[in-house]
């Protein structure tokens, strides 16, 4: 299945692209968001980050095709403010993450992503990182996997599943999805298993956040990118995840916000203190009718806009 980029034209928008401007987009993918970005600013330059090497090699041939003008880097978006600084950057106009998983990473068998297909467990964004699911799931401690399945996937079986993954690698390591999709069904009672969606999505989006440091990527992200933002700057995010969603909005609200809400009556209205950023729009913007047609799995996605006074 070819990749839908979700909520595009709303994000491209909400950046308010300069034709001379200095974008980052923290999640390249296959480039559905970089190349319309890229053709709006033909004097200014894009910087791109993926962890994929496979999503970086073909989107440097689609946008190629566009121009020059963009720098591709294979890295986490937690060494954002770190990686730009190596290109001589430390403000910019606009930056965009996309925090959902793309398609042809979900669909690809082989890479180990989905609760649908048997391969082996894996999981990985970077397949150079040494971390795979593989390890999680039979090297992790009963304590370190309640976190993760508690944390990360908010799964309300998670003690049960924990408890029968620790008993079945007794026997030997748990190497395939449909090996571990099975475990997570037989944990489950009949009235969970019957209910709608599948019994195992919680368990893998907790395991797939864990092995790429998702949590931790977006918590850096989220302290390091207003800071780089030039006045009138703009950071969107996309979540698809309630704990994607509430880190951004906790952030935001952090930024937008001055502890406490009263003011001495003597100050001048000079003298008060206002923040340094406010919010593009009072709610997140939800996918329109023609987004969830396109991709029915942009249904959860929200878009949050933050703003450099």
């Amino acid at each position: 299945m070819e990749h839908v980029s979700v909520l595009l034209e709303p994000s491209i928008q909400a950046l308010n692209l300069r034709k001379d401007g200095i974008y980052v987009d923290l999640t390249l993918g296959r480039a559905g968001h970089s190349s319309r970005i890229l053709q709006a600013i033909p004097q200014g330059h894009l910087y791109a980050f993926d962890l994929d090497l496979t999503a970086i090699e073909e989107s440097r041939e689609k946008l190629s095709k566009i121009g020059d003008n963009f720098t591709l880097i294979h890295s986490s978006f937690a060494k954002l403010k770190e990686c730009l600084a190596s290109y001589g950057v430390d403000k910019v106009d606009g930056i965009l993450a996309d925090l959902g998983v793309s398609s042809p990473q979900f669909d690809d068998p082989k890479r180990g992503f989905s609760y649908r297909y048997d391969a082996r467990l894996d999981m990985r964004m970077d397949v150079t990182s040494p971390l795979s699911a593989y390890e999680v799931v039979n090297t992790y401690s009963e304590k370190e996997l309640l976190r993760v399945l508690n944390d990360y996937g908010e799964e309300r079986d998670a003690y049960r599943i924990v408890k029968n993954i620790c008993k079945a690698r007794q026997d030997h390591p748990i190497t395939t999805t449909m090996e571990l999709v099975d475990i997570i069904k037989s944990s489950k009672s009949a009235a969970t298993l019957a209910k709608k969606g599948h019994p195992a999505k919680q368990t893998f989006q907790a395991l797939r956040i864990e092995v790429n440091g998702e949590a931790k990527a977006l918590q850096a992200m989220l302290e390091d990118a207003p800071g780089m933002l030039i006045s009138g700057g703009r950071l969107a995010i996309i979540t698809f995840m309630s704990l994607d969603d509430r880190m951004t909005k906790l952030r935001f609200r952090e930024l937008t916000t001055l502890e406490g809400d009263r003011h001495d009556i003597f100050l001048r209205p000079e003298d008060i203190a206002t923040p340094k950023f406010h919010l593009a729009t009072r709610k997140p913007i939800l996918p329109s009718e023609e987004d969830l047609a396109a991709n029915p799995r942009a249904a959860s996605a929200k878009l949050r806009v933050l703003v450099k006074d």
